[in-house]
């Protein structure tokens, strides 16, 4: 599984690796291998292919020159020409390979007194730039030569959007998919060069990636913004590391991809039925917010689930009934169209028979709704003296006193429900160990009592610790969503798309998360699970709209059976 790993560990775990036998030439070697064959891909079809090489003083400098050197070897017709920042002995068998392999070099003090002509000349007419200056050794701001060089690499090159397309690296581009039209594709080696790879920010003169290739794992500053934004098509590249390397095993945060996806979804026997795959009760909607139950139900029958149930207010059930066809329904009091007190007697009538419960998409946020949702997570120490609610009678607990209490089955909270929950001084102690949240970072905010800018900051760090601290999984949304569980397991999804940034699409999530609970899933692994899918049906919708601006929460529904597909061929 791929690992998301700091720059500290990174060197922990190539110390590690170069003292069991695989060496840092080994790794130099392999990871300029996987440069080289990404361009070979790049450049298929261009005649007479040109490369230029940005080459630190450093083993990512190491790494761009293996690359030159087995591209000059492996193509016809090719040029490459490498800029070196700081002078290489001549006896360093790196540089030597690459020199004797024919690439024209130039370092930057024969260069500066001319204004870098030679390094914008190489720039101007190069075909692919391979961006090998900083990688992870890099403090920032970048000064002096280093940041007269980066000046002159971004005048070189032909203004492009600061946005970079944010795409999953789990779907390696094809030649053709490069857009060669805004200049030369530019492929960071590790790292865009001026991102720094543990916080994400960003020199003033970094160089905008098309295609970035790290090593072995993630680092945390590609998936954080600001930096996100110049790293473009994200791969992660295999450089051989020992399998038994305790210092890269055993880091517990995991950038998800759609094998890990594959291995935790319930295989479908033929001789199954709707009963092998769960009964999830969705409890939702209100007069205002009729579509929210729709939605949610939708995604949770999208990802298997055998049965759902719609348990909402009476007032809304005739409109969603000729919606979903599919669902069975259980009719709630409300006031006025939201749920009310009342319904807690009727939900308990029903919620035995049911594998996994979702609360909180359009509820609305009614004094009346909260006593609903607090009547129904309350203990039962707490409510054996509490008044007959509704017109449910009251039943007798183990010890003769009235209660309507039963267990509840595993619970996702989403939406509303959070809102309501955040309004309740002692909401931790209401919810259920385990209990899935799906907090946008203003429902987070909220149940953290922090501004949101403060979350946004600090995204990884504080679903971690929140998850820890409310004992619950925590779904942080938003671009590279964080899934986090009590037991200090982590997750980054590798989505960054605004085609999610529309009304409902949290809806089709909590229901698509709630449906593979409701089929045996554990609480972590549906929520991972589950937010894979949704996050990759809103990168599809994007694609197959040829927009994010148009893509809507049905639309993504709809796309919920591909992604299930291709997570399922990963297995």
């Amino acid at each position: 599984m791929p690992k998301i790993v700091t720059i500290e560990q990174m060197r922990a775990i190539e110390q590690a690796s170069d003292a069991k036998g695989h060496t840092y030439a080994d790794m130099m070697e392999l990871a300029g291998r996987a440069v080289a064959e990404r361009v070979k891909m790049l450049v298929a079809g261009i005649p007479d292919p040109r490369i230029a090489i940005l080459v630190g003083p450093g083993n990512n400098g190491g790494d761009g020159l293996v690359a030159g050197r087995l591209l000059a070897q492996e193509l016809e017709a090719v040029t490459v020409g490498a800029f070196l920042l700081s002078p290489r002995e001549d006896d360093d068998p790196v540089y030597a390979a690459a020199r004797d392999a024919g690439l024209f070099l130039v370092e930057k003090g024969d260069d500066k007194a001319q204004g870098y002509r030679v390094l914008q000349n190489l720039i101007a007419n190069a075909d692919v730039v391979i961006d090998a200056l900083f990688g992870t050794s890099l403090h920032l701001p970048i000064r002096g030569d280093a940041a007269q060089v980066l000046k002159a690499v971004n005048k070189a090159l032909v203004i492009r959007k600061n946005e970079r397309p944010l795409l999953p690296y789990i779907t390696p581009a094809d030649p053709e998919e490069t857009d060669r039209s805004a200049g030369p594709v530019i492929v960071a080696v590790d790292c865009p060069s001026g991102l720094h790879c543990d916080t994400g920010e960003l020199d003033s003169n970094t160089i905008p990636a098309d295609e970035t290739i790290t090593f072995a794992a993630a680092k945390p500053g590609l998936l954080t913004f600001p930096g996100a934004t110049m790293v473009g098509r994200l791969h992660i590249a295999d450089i051989g590391l020992p399998g038994n390397l305790p210092e890269l095993n055993d880091v517990p945060l995991i950038l998800v991809d759609a094998a890990e996806v594959g291995a935790r979804l319930p295989e479908r026997p033929a001789n199954s039925h709707k009963g092998t795959f769960g009964k999830a009760m969705i409890t939702a909607g209100s007069l205002n917010y009729i579509g929210a139950a729709y939605l949610a139900a939708g995604g949770a029958y999208r990802v298997g689930a055998g049965l759902v149930t719609v348990a909402a207010p009476q007032i809304i059930v005739p409109t969603l009934a000729g919606m979903l066809p599919e669902a069975t329904w259980i009719l709630l009091p409300h006031n006025m169209g939201v749920l009310n007190e009342a319904a807690v007697r009727v939900l308990r009538d029903e919620i035995d028979d049911y594998s996994a419960l979702l609360l909180g998409p359009g509820f609305g946020q009614e004094d009346v709704t909260a006593e609903f949702l607090r009547e129904l997570l309350l203990p039962k120490e707490e409510i054996r003296h509490s008044r007959a609610i509704g017109f449910v009678p009251l039943a007798q607990d183990e010890a003769g006193m009235q209660s309507p209490r039963a267990n509840l089955p595993p619970l996702v909270i989403d939406a509303d429900g959070l809102n309501l929950l955040a309004g309740m001084d002692d909401w931790q102690a209401l919810v259920p160990p385990n209990t899935i949240l799906t907090p946008h970072p203003g429902e987070f905010a909220r149940l953290a009592g922090m501004d949101t800018a403060n979350v946004q900051a600090n995204r990884l760090q504080l679903a971690w610790e929140k998850a820890v601290e409310w004992g619950c999984v925590v779904v942080l949304k938003g671009a590279f969503t964080v899934i986090a569980a009590p037991d200090e397991r982590a997750a980054v999804l590798p989505f960054a798309t605004s085609a999610l940034a529309s009304a409902g699409t949290g809806d089709v999530l909590a229901g698509a998360i709630v449906g593979l609970l409701a089929q045996g899933l554990a609480p972590y692994d549906a929520a991972l699970a589950g937010a894979w899918l949704h996050g990759l049906a809103g990168v599809r919708a994007e694609t197959l709209l040829n927009t994010a601006a148009s893509v809507t929460a049905g639309d993504v529904l709809e796309l919920l059976p591909e992604a299930v597909h291709l997570a399922e061929q990963a297995r």
